[in-house]
């Protein structure tokens, strides 16, 4: 009788140390059970071929946000998680950690939203909170304690600001005060870094001279250029360092932003520092109109360009995507009526690894440890999420990197039902994805028995 239930042979498999080898990977109850020699080891219920493919850890997108229609809070149906968690999947992600926004506490809802999002979820996930009140804030020990280590606040949510999204101004003393409650209780702060009363008096100005929004992108950006970005984030930065609290800069999106994540860094501030995909594959120049508008905006070429240097030269930890799916007609009316945000799963590791390694030269392995090892140590889902290691659960992300494919509507998956990518060419594809053992994706299409398989993982940082 066979020992193991699946034997995953062939494949060029990414190792921890970043290197590639041609091993098998053996698999049983959803766990790696060995790494052998090819054909060497116990028998197999199960073997699937994988010669000419790369096996990567399941990339783990720590920035995602699920929401239902047009509100971004949290997934209200089962059906939210199932069509997003299938983005997840295409793109190569077996790992997704939601910002969940309300202005009431959570703890009345942590199970609710457990059960809402694994009853449709086809890949693993776990949550963050966004914090904007007292009652919030007082709870959050108790949500670090139940697996939700991290926070976040939005920086730019002053006065009236956060009224869209149905959240209360906050300020520095909350900041503070929020850095530490964090501290004290084995948190991180994920901050979204704008100095948002700058901005306005830039709106103001720069939608007096540009009124029916015709510069697109480039209006959008001189409305909160990169300068407001850099200050919220030395200023979270800091106070973490005053407070010897983590921050992890999401969404880092500009060459001034990143100069200052890492001034603090050298100050002796612990800060991880996480850009998205779209702002290395997309900036001011290119022609995609309002449907690229996001907080904070597609930045100038010269930025891209930094964010590249920063991941060649080792300073950028991570690559997430900011996903939000609110529907195509959320961008109508221009760029000062599109709501901000776009989803972005569906084509993750294709557009990185596109734009990264195969127009850039940059080392497949480094572009991936980017979105497995150092997301999930950072976010303490590792040692169980973002290597190919005995012990480890059975999340893969496999790739053939010689098969280019065009983004168009028919491969999505979201219900957003669009993408920024829409007619590239990427130069690889996802051909399978695992989670704990199971094809969530086989053959690139999704596997409908995937649906309701997702598993909420507590996390703890180390």
């Amino acid at each position: 009788m066979a020992d193991i239930d699946l034997r995953l042979a062939g494949g060029s498999v990414l190792l921890p140390g970043a290197e590639f080898h041609d091993i098998d990977i053996l698999v049983q109850d959803g766990r790696i059970a060995a790494l052998t020699a090819p054909g060497s080891g116990p028998e197999a219920k199960e073997t699937v071929s994988l010669t000419g493919l790369t096996v990567l850890p399941g990339a783990c997108d720590v920035h995602v946000h699920l929401g239902h229609g047009s509100d971004i809070s949290r997934p209200r149906v089962a059906s939210d998680a199932a069509s997003e968690t299938g983005a997840a999947a295409i793109g190569g992600v077996t790992t997704i950690i939601p910002y969940v926004m309300s202005p009431e506490p959570y703890l009345s809802v942590l199970e609710e939203l457990q059960n809402i999002t694994a009853a449709g979820a086809r890949v693993d996930f776990g949550f963050h909170f966004v914090i904007a009140t007292d009652d919030q804030l007082a709870e959050l020990p108790e949500l670090i304690e139940k697996g939700a280590p991290t926070a976040k606040l939005f920086m730019n949510i002053r006065g009236d600001e956060g009224k869209r999204l149905g959240l209360p101004g906050t300020d520095d003393g909350f900041l503070f005060r929020l850095l530490e409650c964090l501290h004290d209780h084995g948190g991180m702060l994920c901050p979204h870094p704008e100095n948002i009363e700058v901005a306005w008096v830039l709106r103001d100005r720069v939608l007096a001279e540009d009124p029916e929004g015709l510069g697109g992108l480039a209006t959008w950006n001189a409305t909160r250029p990169g300068f407001v970005e850099a200050d919220a984030l030395q200023r979270a930065c800091y106070f973490g360092r005053i407070t010897d609290t983590p921050v992890y800069g999401v969404h880092t999106s500009s060459a001034e932003a990143l100069s200052a994540a890492i001034t603090q860094r050298n100050a002796g501030a612990r800060v991880t520092i996480e850009t998205c995909a779209h702002y290395l594959t997309h900036d001011t120049s290119s022609g995609i109109g309002a449907i690229g508008k996001v907080n904070p905006p597609l930045r100038t070429p010269e930025d891209r360009e930094a964010l590249w240097r920063g991941i060649a030269d080792g300073e950028i930890d991570t690559v997430a995507t900011d996903h939000i799916h609110r529907p195509v007609a959320s961008k109508d009316g221009g760029i000062w009526k599109a709501q901000p945000g776009f989803p972005g799963l569906d084509a993750f590791l294709p557009a990185l690894f596109t734009e990264g390694h195969t127009r850039r030269g940059i080392p497949l392995a480094r572009l991936a440890n980017m979105v497995t090892a150092n997301p999930t140590k950072a976010m303490g889902l590792a040692p169980r999420k973002g290597q190919i290691v005995p012990g480890a659960d059975a999340d893969f992300a496999i790739l053939d990197m010689k098969s280019p494919w065009t983004v168009d509507k028919s491969s999505l998956a979201t219900d957003a039902g669009y993408s920024i990518y829409e007619g590239e060419e990427m130069s690889c594809q996802v051909r399978h994805t695992m989670v704990r053992g199971r094809f969530a994706v086989r053959d690139g299409a999704l596997q409908s028995d995937a649906v309701g398989t997702g598993r909420f993982i507590a996390r703890k940082l180390g």
